[in-house]
């Protein structure tokens, strides 16, 4: 352990003596490997001991590592990241060509880009484990794109959709936003809240991803997903307002998706929101908006995905994950040290953030 010399007017309680520490008559005052007190640093006074050597003290910082942070050291991790980075700029590459009319919508080769992505994750809760760790990227509307997309495929496994329906949901999830590439860059990327204007001209991106696809050899539905992702059951969505029955079924699985991922995912204008903040929306609001039945279904296999994950509360406690509440899926059971606190009874309680 290294050594260092202080005055002993520097002298504090609970440092430790490094050297034999003698007078000037050669006695002996303090032994080395004393913890010095009080009443010790008085005697070094009286002595009129200038200085002596004292151990230095090891200042560890004791750095919580949260699971994220763990799973993105992992090899695993970064091989996924690769993958998600490099399939980012094929796709972006591919959109480019298909809006300038260079070449057709290559629906083949789209989907095998979300395959390269899906078959680096075990099942559907690692690749949301996996996109969790990418959150702190700063979005943009081709991650947004993917990311729904891979979410998209893992909700049509919730649905126990067939194949083919598989396929076209995850298309539909990829190309939904396609019309943002048709609006103004810098209204998309403007850092701080949109104008009124503004955001009527955002708003025509679905109509403008319609056209920019009604004549490409593409199924119905994803045509229908680009044009209806922001309709609502309740007809307070656009550009149509349509209620339940005039949305189409894949349209209404891509908004919940959607919304989702532009919730937990940081944009240029905030922080992303805690999932379970996200879940507490649709729990409050989102029957009358989403169609129920895709809904519920999502909200429970999310909220399952974090099961074990450990959180922090909002009045700083950390604890783990251990059971969901089927009637509040937002306010699961944490376990914090040898005690179990249920969200559900103590409504001052929240989950502040996944770590």
């Amino acid at each position: 352990m290294e050594t260092e010399r202080i005055r002993t007017d520097q002298a504090v309680a609970g440092m430790k003596v490094a050297a034999d520490v003698y007078n000037m008559s050669n006695q002996l005052i303090i032994t080395r490997g004393t913890v010095l007190d009080e009443r010790m640093i008085t005697r070094l006074r009286f002595y009129n001991i200038f200085g002596f050597q004292v151990f230095k003290e090891v200042e560890e910082e004791i750095k919580e590592v949260s699971y994220i942070e763990m799973l993105r050291s992992t090899e695993e991790f970064k091989k996924f990241n690769r993958t998600y980075v490099n399939t980012v700029s094929n796709i972006e590459d591919n959109f480019n060509k298909a809006v300038k009319g260079d070449s057709q919508f290559n629906v083949d080769a789209l989907l095998a880009q979300t395959d390269r992505i899906l078959r680096e994750g075990r099942n559907g809760s690692h690749i949301l484990e996996m996109l969790h760790g990418i959150r702190d990227y700063d979005d943009l509307t081709f991650v947004h794109s993917l990311n729904v997309a891979l979410i998209c495929s893992i909700f049509a496994t919730w649905l126990k959709f067939s194949h083919e329906d598989t396929r076209i949901l995850t298309l539909g999830g990829l190309l939904h936003d396609i019309g943002k590439m048709l609006v103004p860059r810098e209204i998309i990327t403007k850092n701080g809240k949109l104008t009124s204007e503004e955001y009527e001209v955002v708003k025509t991106h679905s109509f403008l991803g319609y056209q920019a696809m009604k004549d490409q050899p593409i199924d119905i539905h994803i045509k229908y997903v680009a044009l209806m992702h922001h309709e609502r059951c309740d007809g307070s969505g656009y550009p149509n307002g349509f209620v339940s029955e005039q949305i189409d079924e894949f349209a209404k699985i891509v908004s919940i998706a959607d919304v989702y991922d532009a919730m937990t995912s940081n944009r240029l204008y905030r922080k992303a929101i805690c999932p379970f903040d996200v879940v507490e929306n649709f729990e409050r609001d989102g029957f009358l908006k989403f169609d129920p039945k895709y809904l519920m279904v999502f909200m429970e296999r999310i909220v399952e995905s974090y099961l074990h994950n450990i959180v922090r509360l909002n009045d700083g406690r950390q604890g783990e994950v251990v059971m969901i509440n089927k009637h509040a899926l937002s306010r699961p059971v944490i376990r914090v040290g040898s005690d179990f606190v249920d969200l559900s009874k103590d409504h001052r309680l929240f989950i502040d953030t996944i770590l």
